[in-house]
């Protein structure tokens, strides 16, 4: 089994020393040295330049928001109220009115709206992605706000003379983006004009609900929801409170903490939750869903209800906000006010709000809930209809405004939001927000008015804080990464666009879009608490494909941006702590070396895909390469590369690698036979930009993403020594590999190392492309008793076919796997088309023993950024959902008739036949709407990956009805049903089997990767499904309590009989209830 080990190691290292190049390019390097310097990337001195440059960025923008806020206050103090203003008297362009004129439904349409709506001519910015006019300002009006109100009509009129300061702003700093203002009457005013993308179905856009706006109209605050479900809330009233508590929650920002409990004669938490947690987008997502299972029965008990929200209030032994505290209790009425629970927990300080919401349309006094919200500093509403709960339900924030006011310039400090989605589409952007005061007095003499007048905000794209970073001289796992106080990232390669809700924060932890461990927590913490540090760790990262887990050594450096609330992070492997760059002078060489990039020397040289940088301003961007390598030439020939449009950096180094790579063909490609060796390609990857793949036909079947840095196997090559196999993906779902023309192949790739005036650096990455068949064929003889192919088989007393991958090959099963656990070769032919998949998918009894056997290590991580397809809800009956169906007994029980249940039913009955969509949506309209299709839902993935590198093994493995004994060793395994004897070396092993049933003999072999992982996680292995990817949404898209962040111990491996088979994940359990932990602003 050794011996067939070394042979396969021998063979592909000749191949890669003949083909790969890596020896010949090190010369290349070395005989340019004259073209490049080497350079340094300092991580302190880095990162605090950018610190700056972006403290700089942000500081203009601030003092954009100041000039814009104090305007507005002085604007508005000036406005003299007009109480018969009419809509003809108001001037101005309402952005949705050209798709509600499109829409012979609208309001407006149907009003005959007499309202004097400016009509713009547009052009569109590149900046903002879209259309805009620069001399005027828009409005947006929410659909469920008449336009033509006196409250609209006069914050229309006073608003309009910011329109002059968004000009004055853009003058100062032409690089501002969207400037708005959000009112607290609902108005937003946005600068420049552009009209408002209104969705297919209903606009339920509300500024108001925005979270840059509910992040600066209050400060945190501490949250318990109540909710009544007594007897006599069903039907209609138990929905309207349902709703209204997602409404709620919906104005709460990651600043706060909440809980929600139900309660009748006793009190409970509706979720796992049973203290205050963070009320971030996930823990929302918790209780949202936990609300929807409420259930009303029993009597109503108030005294219940407000002594466990006392108690959650008074829990100092968490984490909380320690400013605003109030509780909200939804209910449908009552008599009792409760007062010895007030003066128990709450008198004579008052130091927790009491906000009362009468729910439902009933016949209660509703004096009592009046008494509870005045005795206890808060306020009542009613909620007798759906369209009442927006409105109701963010009514709170002007109480909570009043003691901001009051404080004056003190509370008038600017913030800057998580990052979220903009609505006008810029992508992904990050607010500053000021909130606008009331300053006007309601007499002589008298107290300033205590209102909030609304929100001004800036954004900024984070394209623009990118482009502030180091872009390429990083290299391929080198980054830039920014977090704020609540450890969400601002800046950071995993954090994705948002398409499934623009509403929602993209609130993503620096712990989850990293595999966590004890040493990132302490990096975080100590970036939250603004220090500055550097720290070099060895971290578990996951390949760009998220196939496979490397064990890797990162330097982390990190110092607060002054002035703002975030601080910003740089990683840096310690092979990028040099670079190349590029110094190409002589202009003759220059022309020379682009020629290479023309599509006439491919056939010769090889084909070039040229990395889709932005290389000058007026390069025309496209995804496809050849198309982008067209317009690159014809932008070429008109320019220079030392012109001041474009990157000189990237394009000297873009060119010189054009050079290095074509000398690479001829010292060693061009004269070599390909077909000798089974090799349908031979490649070479460079960080300049460049990828040339030899000969040019096989470019017609090259998969690899054009850019390096994006490409999983140049980043898992630079961060792993030796060689590293790259199967070609298949998913168990998919149809298997068809094996036509020879176009299937293995690709393997090393890095190449220079070593030059002391510095170690790998600038580019080398390797081969194996013709899957014709290897597939190699692999058995390498596994056999002949020494080359031509050799006849020989078979007798010291030759015994028994063990032999070749001829045996009926009995034998022999199989080459790589370091993730997917299948590179196999001595069967059936299998062959499988090449690719988990091996559990093809031999899931043999991946248990290794599994069982320390062979491969599991790692298990999160996507909380996962879009999941909706679950359509199951209908359990005839019954409308949530309807409360009464009995035989109560139709013929007179008291049931004139109860309150017998009125709900047919208030119920009543609203459903008129407001069916208030709960139900359209089948045909959510069906063509994005949001219906998918939402957001957090995936489990998991990766093998190799747990040591020496290890052996005897074992008998039970396949059913038979038993096995088989051998393996690293890199080659053995097949089921057989008593394992398996050893581990540096490179490759073979596995043999018995089967001690039918004394045939089976052998197989199977091939990982050269590392040492010493951590291991023993868990509940995947199985014959996806391996390595996201287990089904159905699970994690009903949000059961996520996960915390807390590091998990490692346990050591358990025997096998007690350890899970390696199964691919199926539907994901109920994650563990933990709240995120926070740390407060």
């Amino acid at each position: 089994m050794q011996h067939w080990a070394r042979r396969l190691e021998q063979e592909i290292d000749g191949v890669m020393r003949i083909f790969g190049g890596v020896q010949q390019l090190r010369e290349i390097y070395k005989d340019n040295r004259n073209l490049f310097e080497v350079q340094e990337n300092e991580p302190q001195k880095l990162v605090e330049k950018v610190a700056g440059d972006i403290e700089s960025l942000l500081d203009r923008k601030v003092q954009a928001l100041k000039r814009l806020a104090d305007a507005a206050e002085n604007f508005q103090k000036a406005h003299r109220w007009q109480d018969n203003i009419k809509e003809e008297d108001i001037l101005y362009y309402d952005a949705k009115a050209d798709a509600e004129l499109d829409d012979p439904e609208s309001e407006d349409v149907e009003r005959g709206s007499k309202v004097s709506t400016l009509r713009l001519d547009f052009v569109e910015d590149s900046n903002f992605k879209n259309k805009v006019n620069y001399s005027y300002t828009a409005v947006q009006i929410p659909t469920d706000i008449y336009k033509g109100s006196t409250v609209i009509l006069n914050e229309l009129n006073w608003t309009e003379a910011l329109e002059n300061v968004f000009i004055e702003n853009r003058r100062q700093d032409p690089t501002l983006l969207w400037q708005v203002f959000g009112s607290a009457t609902g108005v937003t005013r946005y600068y420049p004009a552009t009209p408002w993308r209104a969705p297919k179905k209903i606009d339920l856009y509300d500024v108001r609900r925005r979270p840059w706006y509910i992040q600066g109209a209050s400060s945190p605050k501490d949250m318990v929801i109540i909710v009544d479900v007594s007897g006599s809330v069903s039907g209609l009233t138990l929905k309207l409170m349902k709703t209204s508590v997602c409404e709620m929650l919906d104005t709460l920002s990651d600043d706060d903490y909440v809980n929600v409990a139900s309660f009748n004669e006793k009190a409970q938490p509706v979720s796992c939750f049973t203290h205050l947690v963070q009320a971030n987008v996930r823990n929302k997502k918790v209780f949202k869903e936990a609300v929807q299972g409420m259930v009303a029965k029993g009597t109503t008990g108030y005294k219940a209800g407000f002594e466990y929200a006392f108690d959650q209030l008074q829990n100092s032994n968490i984490t909380r906000a320690n400013c605003n505290k109030m509780i909200m209790m939804f209910t449908d009425g009552g008599e009792d006010r409760v007062q010895d629970v007030f003066e128990k927990y709450n008198w004579p300080n008052r130091t927790v709000r009491v906000f009362t919401f009468s729910v439902g349309q009933h016949n209660y006094d509703v004096t009592p809930l009046q008494w509870m919200a005045c005795a206890n500093k808060g306020y009542y509403f009613e909620i007798p209809s759906i369209g009442a709960i927006r409105i109701n339900t963010q009514e709170y924030l002007d109480v909570l405004g009043r003691p901001m006011v009051l404080a004056g310039k003190e509370a008038k400090q600017v913030q800057w939001t998580n990052v979220y989605e903009d609505a006008l589409g810029l992508g992904l952007v990050v607010t500053g927000t000021l909130p606008v005061f009331n300053l006007t007095q309601d007499g002589p003499g008298e107290k300033k008015n205590q209102l909030i007048l609304g929100v001004m905000g800036i954004d900024v794209a984070l394209n623009d804080i990118k482009r502030l970073t180091p872009n390429y001289t990083l290299g391929a796992n080198g980054y830039v990464f920014a977090i704020d106080l609540n450890g969400y990232v601002l800046l950071h390669p995993n954090l994705k666009s948002q398409t499934t809700n623009f509403r929602e924060p993209v609130t993503l932890d620096f712990l989850d879009a990293e595999l966590e461990d004890e040493n990132k927590e302490e990096i975080r913490r100590s970036m939250i608490d603004g220090n500055k540090g550097h720290k070099q760790i060895r971290t578990l990262v996951k390949s760009l494909d998220e196939r496979y887990v490397d064990e890797v050594v990162r330097n982390y450096t990190w110092v607060p941006i002054r002035s703002t609330n975030y601080s910003l992070g740089l990683v840096l492997p310690p092979y990028s702590t040099f670079y190349l760059q590029a110094n190409l002078s002589d202009q003759i060489l220059q022309v020379k070396y682009f020629e290479f990039l023309l599509p006439s020397s491919f056939e010769s040289e090889g084909h070039v895909f040229i990395a889709p940088r932005e290389y000058c301003k007026d390069l025309n961007a496209s995804d496809n390469n050849t198309e982008f390598l067209k317009n690159f030439i014809e932008l070429m020939e008109k320019v220079t590369p030392d012109s001041k449009q474009c990157n000189n950096f990237l394009l000297h180094n873009l060119i010189l690698d054009t050079g290095i790579t074509q000398q690479l063909v001829e010292r060693a490609w061009r004269d070599q036979d390909l077909n000798t060796y089974s090799l349908l390609a031979v490649f070479a990857a460079t960080d300049g930009g460049i990828t040339r793949v030899f000969p040019n036909k096989a470019a017609e079947d090259w998969t690899e993403n054009p850019e390096p840095f994006n490409a999983s196997f140049y980043r898992r090559s630079l961060d792993n020594h030796g060689y590293v196999f790259k199967p070609p993906h298949q998913d168990a779902l998919l149809r298997p590999l068809e094996l036509e023309n020879d176009t299937v192949g293995i690709l393997v790739s090393t890095a190449v190392e220079l070593s030059l005036g002391g510095h170690t650096l790998r600038p580019a990455v080398v390797g081969v492309k194996l013709d899957l068949e014709a290897w597939a064929e190699k692999f058995k003889v390498l596994a056999s008793n002949r020494t080359h192919q031509d050799q006849p088989q020989k078979c007798g007393a010291n030759n015994h076919c028994e063990m032999d991958c070749e001829v045996n090959n009926e009995d034998l099963l022999c199989v080459l796997i790589d370091d993730g656990g997917f299948l590179v070769l196999s001595n069967q032919n059936h299998q062959w088309d499988q090449v690719g998949r988990f091996f559990s998918e093809v031999d899931a009894n043999l991946m248990l023993a290794l599994y069982n056997n320390s062979f491969y290590t599991r790692k298990e991580s999160y996507d909380y950024q996962a879009a999941c397809a909706p679950q359509p809800p199951g209908n359990l009956g005839a019954a409308p959902r949530g309807v409360f169906v009464p009995t035989i007994a109560d139709f013929l029980n007179l008291a049931w008739w004139t109860s309150a249940a017998a009125w709900s039913l047919f208030q119920q009955l009543l609203y459903g036949l008129i407001y069916h969509s208030w709960f139900q949506a359209d089948p045909a309209e959510a069906e063509g709407s994005p949001e219906a299709r998918e939402s957001s839902c957090v995936m489990k993935q998991t990766q093998y990956y190799f747990g040591s590198v020496n290890a052996s093994y005897n074992a008998i493995i039970d396949c059913g009805n038979c038993s096995s004994r088989c051998a393996a060793s690293v890199r080659l395994a053995g097949c089921c049903r057989k008593r394992h004897t398996a050893q581990r070396t540096a490179r490759s092993s073979v596995n043999w089997c018995r089967d001690r049933d039918t004394g045939e003999a089976r052998t197989s072999a199977l091939t990982t990767t050269r590392r040492k992982i010493p951590q291991t996680v023993a868990a509940e292995l995947p199985s014959r499904r996806r391996w390595a990817s996201w287990s089904p949404c159905s699970c994690c898209s009903s949000w059961a309590c996520p996960p915390g962040r807390s590091p998990k111990s490692t346990p050591t491996p358990r025997a096998a009989s007690e350890r899970p088979p390696p199964t691919p994940p199926q539907a994901s359990p109920p994650l563990p209830c933990s709240p995120v932990p926070h740390t407060p602003p």
